[in-house]
């Protein structure tokens, strides 16, 4: 995960500005809530997650719940006069499931207290498989979770080692099938293609071993190699092959291919989703450019143009917490021009493109000559849209400054 900018001081009392507050209610609107805590730091990771032996005192799973109860009545004062509901609820980390699902729960209630849920919310709980039972998924659903991610990673289990995944192929399916008789209602997987050594055909098998199980929803994402993290060392030491951009546009074509064949259709560049119901409403809100506020360390929010993120480290989240003061380290008010570029650089990345009535006019003559090198839909072009092809979104970042240059 990449470092957030340096930004401008954030006040201490996190009060927004006039003009973000005005926006207010005019978009959807999100709550992502952070859950730093693993049991164990892939090799591959670098979100801001912790294992027991890095957290230091005063934090863990079972006191978790107040920090995040302390930041929502911080945020209930900054957003007084919010008239609601919660679209979307996410809960994303680290490993969610290794809190309580009582406090899961009690977090959601606490939620549609303070801001009303819609009434068809949508409530995603992130989840390692070996971390979940029946017990656990029955009090979830009870609770009013809606959709659970798995992150199944791969099913060879040479390529788990690889990543330092610590569960086995097998525990994904129990836990699928664990989820369906508690009655979630959407089962995401998550997989990551491109790991070192893994063979063209361990990954036709990790594609196939999903779709047996029958997941609504499928992410895949190509690995990547974060400077400081264990995998870059053992890169680095020459001890494992780092991913060859050929080898992983290879695995993302397949991906696309088996992926359609079984009826999942791509809807963002890393997403695919049985049907419109099965998409993922709350990252969707990200890549649309909606308002959330995200709870809990390292956290982003976004309201009005008004971007912020707190303090990474648990200890000094739960200091301030505690305190009454925001949490926030630093914040940026996004000017036209970055709002724009970001506007073209998330909606691109989604199945319905971007109007080109949003391009400028250099960026419309871009569009032409993506279209004509494959990169666009010739039809979607004529139709006013830019987007992308499937080799267009192997090039996304390309495509992106041909229309904003």
């Amino acid at each position: 995960m990449s470092r957030p900018p340096e930004g401008e001081p954030a006040p201490p009392d996190g009060t927004l500005p006039g003009p973000a507050r005005e926006q207010l209610g005019r978009r959807p609107f999100g709550v992502y809530v952070h859950v730093p805590f693993c049991t164990a730091r892939c090799g591959y990771c670098d979100f801001n997650t912790y294992t027991a032996s890095e957290l230091g005192g005063g934090v863990s799973p079972a006191s978790y719940r107040p920090l995040v109860e302390a930041e929502l009545a911080l945020a209930r004062r900054v957003l007084d006069g919010f008239p609601g509901p919660v679209g979307t609820v996410f809960f994303g980390g680290g490993t969610p499931s290794l809190l309580p699902a009582d406090d899961i729960v009690a977090l959601l209630d606490a939620l549609g207290a303070s801001f009303g849920l819609a009434g068809d919310v949508e409530v995603s709980v992130e989840a390692n498989p070996e971390s979940l039972d029946r017990a656990y998924l029955d009090r979830l659903v009870a609770g009013g979770v809606t959709r659970l991610s798995l992150g199944m990673q791969s099913a060879s289990p040479r390529v788990l080692a690889a990543l330092d995944r610590v569960h086995t192929p097998g525990r994904v399916v129990e836990a699928v099938a664990d989820a369906r008789a508690a009655g979630i209602g959407q089962l995401s997987l998550d997989l990551i293609y491109g790991a070192p050594g893994e063979t063209a055909a361990e990954w036709r098998g990790s594609l196939d071993a999903a779709l047996s199980a029958a997941p609504d929803h499928v992410s895949a994402y190509a690995l990547t190699v974060e400077p400081g993290t264990r995998l870059a060392a053992r890169i680095g030491r020459g001890e494992l092959a780092g991913p060859d951009d050929d080898v992983l546009a290879d695995r993302y074509l397949l991906a696309e291919e088996v992926l359609s064949a079984a009826g999942l259709r791509w809807y963002e560049v890393s997403n695919w989703a049985g049907s419109r119901d099965a998409r993922c409403r709350h990252n969707l809100g990200y890549w649309s450019g909606a308002d959330w506020w995200g709870f809990g360390p390292g956290a982003h929010s976004h309201v009005g143009g008004v971007r912020w993120w707190n303090v990474r480290h648990p200890s000094a989240y739960a200091e301030l917490a505690r305190a009454g003061r925001s949490p926030a380290a630093a914040r940026e008010i996004l000017d036209p021009g970055a709002r724009q570029l970001e506007r073209v650089m998330l909606g691109l990345r989604i199945v319905e493109g971007l109007p080109l009535g949003e391009l400028s006019a250099t960026g419309r003559r871009g569009a032409i000559r993506a279209a004509a090198d494959g990169l666009l839909d010739p039809v979607a072009l004529a139709d006013g849209r830019a987007v992308l092809t499937v080799r267009g979104r192997l090039l996304a970042d390309a495509v992106v400054r041909d229309l904003t240059d």
